[in-house]
């Protein structure tokens, strides 16, 4: 399902966040990667979510090269994955089950499957009796279910969690870790980042180690077959280039250059624009006045969404 070959990431000539690591891990398996705060953990998970492009070697998920990755194509790729990031992010103007419902929104699902998958997803991660508080209203370890409730809305093939049990207690850590264990044993591959060696205290499940951006160790290492020829998305791509993108008439108020950047990067829609990255609007690069008119916008459509 992933495979790192060779891979590299410098953010500068002197900060080198990852060196020549190779890993490959398999459909279905439950993998740590470990390593101290600052040994390019986090880097990995900016790099398969591709809000970050290595700076050499090949990064493949499902027969998809991720730095190849047309950006039309990112927010359905995306869609394959489900991060809980290390600070949360739940969304604080609505509550749990909103937050969870939401996730559904965007992804155009009926009432009847927001409210079914919000139920079971609220039943996983015990918090049905939870589900009309505020994110401000819960406690860490709820706050940290209830992300990865609602990052499991979309059924992802890949569940990333980025130091899930980091600001918990022991008793919250191993809730959070047998919630993991439980969406694995039902066929999604998790990958947990950490820092936290007690983590992997009596466990035989697959740890790779970083440190110094390198492979320091692998407990269950696997052959990677090198394959420099191979481009698995480049005919995708080339279909996708030729289609003209129409964004949402929501967005007919714009100023013509920020209408012609939206389309460029295929955000074509509300639900689309409000799940890009810092990293997306960076590389967009946007005028004061564009990121004006982006955040007035964003406000507007949020609070609507609270009201609805």
């Amino acid at each position: 399902m992933i495979l790192f070959d060779t891979v590299t990431k410098k953010y500068k000539e002197d900060i080198t966040a990852l060196s020549d690591v190779t890993f490959k891990i398999d459909p279905g398996e439950f993998c740590f990667i470990i390593g101290p705060s600052g040994a390019g953990k986090s880097t990995i998970m900016k790099l398969l979510i591709r809000e970050e492009v290595p700076t050499s070697g090949s990064i493949f998920f499902n027969e998809i090269e991720v730095p190849k990755l047309n950006r039309r194509l990112l927010p359905a790729y995306r869609q394959k994955l489900g991060v809980v990031f290390q600070d949360i992010k739940l969304l604080s103007t609505k509550t749990l089950e909103e937050n969870i419902s939401f996730a559904l929104e965007i992804l155009d699902k009926s009432n009847k499957e927001i409210k079914d998958t919000t139920d079971y997803l609220l039943d996983l991660v015990g918090l049905r009796e939870r589900r009309m508080l505020f994110p401000n209203e819960l406690s860490g370890g709820e706050q940290q279910r209830g992300a990865i409730a609602r990052a499991l809305a979309n059924k992802p093939d890949l569940f990333i969690a980025d130091e899930p049990t980091g600001n918990l207690d022991s008793q919250n850590a191993i809730q959070i870790l047998d919630i993991l264990k439980r969406i694995n044993k039902s066929g999604t591959t998790v990958m947990v980042i950490s820092h936290d060696l007690n983590l992997i205290n009596n466990t035989s499940d697959r740890t790779i180690n970083i440190k110094d951006g390198k492979l320091n160790s692998d407990t269950a290492p696997k052959e990677v077959v090198k394959n420099k020829e191979k481009d698995s998305t480049k005919e995708e791509v080339k279909v996708e280039d030729k289609k003209e993108i129409e964004i949402s008439k929501e967005f007919d108020d714009f100023s013509k250059t920020l209408k012609e950047k939206l389309k460029k990067y295929a955000i074509k829609s509300p639900e689309v624009l409000i799940n890009i990255t810092t990293q997306d609007l960076k590389e967009m690069k946007l005028s004061k006045k564009e990121n004006k008119e982006l955040a007035t916008y964003v406000k507007k459509y949020l609070s609507q969404k609270k009201d609805e």
